[in-house]
This record gives C-alpha cells, structure tokens and sequence, in this order.
C-alpha cells in the first residue's frame, strides 16, 4: 500500500489512536483523510474531511460510503471497552462491545469493500488488541468481541484478496489512550503504535504486533492453556 496519495478513511478519529493514525496519514502524503466519528463537532485535526459515523447506526455507514467513494485506505479503529465480564456483567454491555468490534467493523467493510475495489484494491486495517488471544478477567467480554474481530479480519484478508486489497491486522497491549485511562501499567504511545502500522501497511504485511504483550499472547495460543495463564498470572504479580 502505498500511502504517499491515498484517500483514507479513519473511524474513530477525534481523540486516541484515530486522531494520531489522521496526523501521520497526512504526514506521510495521503491526498485526503476523512475522520469519520459520531459527532463532527469533535473532529478538531486542521486539513480533514469530517465525517458523521457511528458504528451502531447501519444508515450513518452507508451515507458514508456514498460520500466518501474515492476511499483507497480505510482504518477501522473506532471502539468501546466497557469493562464488563461474560457470565455476571451487564448484558446489553456485552452485546454492545460486539456489535461494536464485530457488527460494527463488519458493516464499515461491507460498505467500503466494493469502493476500495473500485479504486484499485487499496487496504483495510483493522485495531485489535493483545486481548484478542487471551481473557482477562474484569474485561472478558472485551476480549470475546475482539477475538471475534480478529477473525473477522482474517475472513475478510481471504475474501478481498481477489480485489487486491491488502487487510492488516493491528495488535498491541495497553497504549497510552483515554480508554486506557486508570491503568497502572506501562503504556505505548499513540505515535509509536500508528508508525508501526503504517511501516507495515507499507511493506506489505497482513499483521503487525506492536509490542511484547501481543507477541506473547500470540504465541500463546500454541501453549496448553493453564500453562499459558499461569505465566500470565506469574508476570502480572
């Protein structure tokens, strides 16, 4: 994906990663950015198209597909953690994380797919997280619906390779965000996560993992599980 001319798409993009992925699109030579989120009035980057976008409202996508149908790159970062667990926390908590990560970052494909088609094939990265490969308990349901995304953005790396569109998959610990506010410990920032998803995205790659929590927890995944949260346990005391 060569970013340098591109016309990005960034949901999500008033505050956290999103805002930080418009500054570096724009750096690095993207001809238009439109930063997509629920309210416009948030929108605060000099040099954007703003765009009214919630995850949650199937009508606010397709509008923006139709207004936005020069889209070469689309970054779906938009998200919500709501620190609920999956047997005792709140329900409508829980269904909203997944319609959010999963029904939500499905829609925005689903509508953006035949425009990055159009354009040429472009590129879809998706933000997941370290927690798309283990549960961690007080956010069980956040890890359920980004493991979800996870293969959802596998799915899509599959189906879309015909067009010739390029679908990154983002991982990383905890960064320094407003969603992250309250953690205790160590935090990536914003820029250094973006930086790395960009060199990936132009070089090519399917997957980038920032950090060593989503290298860990990757490879994890190959380990018998108790042995796997033992050790999590172990580095957490």
């Amino acid at each position: 994906m060569d970013i340098a001319g591109s016309v990005a798409l960034v949901t999500g993009a008033n505050r956290g990663l999103g805002k930080e992925f418009v500054s570096q699109l724009l750096a690095r030579g993207a001809t238009k950015v439109y930063a997509a989120a629920r309210d416009v009035s948030t929108i605060t980057t000099p040099g954007v198209v703003p765009l009214a976008l919630d995850l949650l409202d199937p009508a606010t996508i397709d509008q923006a597909a139709q207004q936005a149908g020069d889209v070469t790159l689309l970054v779906n970062n938009a998200g919500i953690s709501t620190g609920q667990n999956l047997v005792r926390g709140d329900l409508a908590q829980i269904r909203r994380e997944m319609e959010t990560h999963f029904f939500g970052t499905l829609g925005v494909t689903r509508a953006f797919a035949d425009v990055l088609g159009h354009n040429g094939g472009g590129a879809i990265v998706n933000v997941l997280s370290a927690l798309s490969w283990f549960s961690w308990n007080g956010a069980t349901s956040y890890s359920a619906a980004k493991a979800a995304e996870w293969s959802l953005t596998a799915g899509t790396r599959v189906e879309l390779a015909g067009q010739g569109t390029q679908v990154l998959g983002l991982h990383l610990g905890a960064a320094d965000t407003d969603m992250m506010a309250g953690y205790e410990g160590p935090l990536l920032t914003p820029g250094d996560v973006v930086r790395a998803a960009l060199d990936g995205l132009a070089d090519g790659a399917a997957e980038v993992l920032v950090d060593d929590w989503s290298r860990t927890t990757k490879a994890g995944l190959a380990e018998d599980p108790a042995d796997f949260y033992a050790k999590v346990a172990a580095n957490m005391q």
